[in-house]
């Protein structure tokens, strides 16, 4: 039985399932496609073997529910995983037009909620720093882990080490400061919350994984395939798009600043075929105990 005082993940799961679920979706092929070079990083290094069971801690979309799918075959499984609704119901119709069997979705807290199991592996990308509890979140993945099951899971590093979003976070900030979130719903404790390698070892070990590794991993993302989509992208997501949704009315009378700075920013990470950024995060490993 969950402990009351523990915090919930009631507000998040409200965030993604509405205002956060639009805004990725409006973003997806920005999304999917910079943030799969991580991913694919941290599958090429832990692929999970032919028939494995694995679960996706927080799908998304479900793009790499289906990737995992097909590296694992047709005797193996993979269950994504996701507290919100609308995306588990995105990504199962597309993995059922793909003719993926093997691909399953469960709407869950993964922080509360039976995840099934056993699995050889659990693997997510950039889909577990946003839980209120993150001991209690991995904790219940180890438990539902076979002896000896691998976790992988890409993390950002610290928001200063990903220039994509921190730039453009600070040239904001020059023109609309920070707001109290009020009554307003947030996507929990954010992207960079699993940033420190000594908190989130911490917090594995508390949850009662082993043998806990961290390596570095440093790309240039495609954010935009223009400078006028790339202005949209910044305004709309990360922190920058939180600063400005929050602000309400303030943002909205320093809309015209806001993108004059953006454009000035972003202008020099122009290439041919769209705009790049700087981007690091930490690959995660960690084993449940034999």
């Amino acid at each position: 039985m969950i402990d009351p005082s523990i915090e919930n993940n009631v507000e998040a799961i409200e965030a993604w399932n509405t205002i956060l679920f639009d805004k990725f979706l409006r973003f997806r092929d920005a999304l999917t496609v910079g943030l799969a070079l991580h991913g694919d990083a941290t599958l090429e290094r832990h692929p999970p073997p032919i028939g494995a069971r694995v679960i996706d801690v927080g799908c998304g979309f479900g793009d790499t529910t289906q990737q995992l799918a097909r590296m694992v075959g047709p005797t193996g499984l993979v269950v994504g995983v996701d507290a919100a609704a609308r995306f588990i119901q995105l990504g199962r119709q597309e993995a059922e037009a793909a003719g993926l069997a093997n691909a399953t979705f469960l709407v869950a807290d993964v922080q509360a909620d039976d995840l099934g199991g056993p699995y050889d592996q659990a693997f997510g990308r950039f889909g577990t720093m946003f839980f209120a509890s993150p001991v209690m979140a991995m904790r219940n993945v180890r438990k539902a882990m076979r002896p000896g099951g691998l976790l992988s899971m890409v993390v950002w590093r610290s928001k200063a080490e990903n220039a994509w979003v921190h730039d453009v976070e600070q040239k904001v900030l020059e023109i609309i400061p920070h707001v109290d979130k009020g009554d307003q719903v947030t996507c929990g404790p954010g992207p960079f919350s699993m940033a420190s390698p000594d908190l989130v070892s911490a917090q594995l070990l508390a949850a009662g994984w082993e043998r806990i590794t961290f390596e570095r991993f440093d790309a240039e993302i495609r954010i935009a395939s223009s400078l006028d989509e790339a202005l949209e992208f910044a305004m709309a997501l990360g922190p920058a798009g939180e600063i400005i949704r929050l602000a309400g009315d303030e943002g909205v009378r320093k809309h015209g600043a806001v993108v004059a700075a953006l454009r000035e920013l972003l202008a020099p990470s122009v290439r041919p075929d769209g705009v790049y950024g700087a981007s690091s995060s930490w690959i995660v490993t960690a084993r449940a105990p034999a």
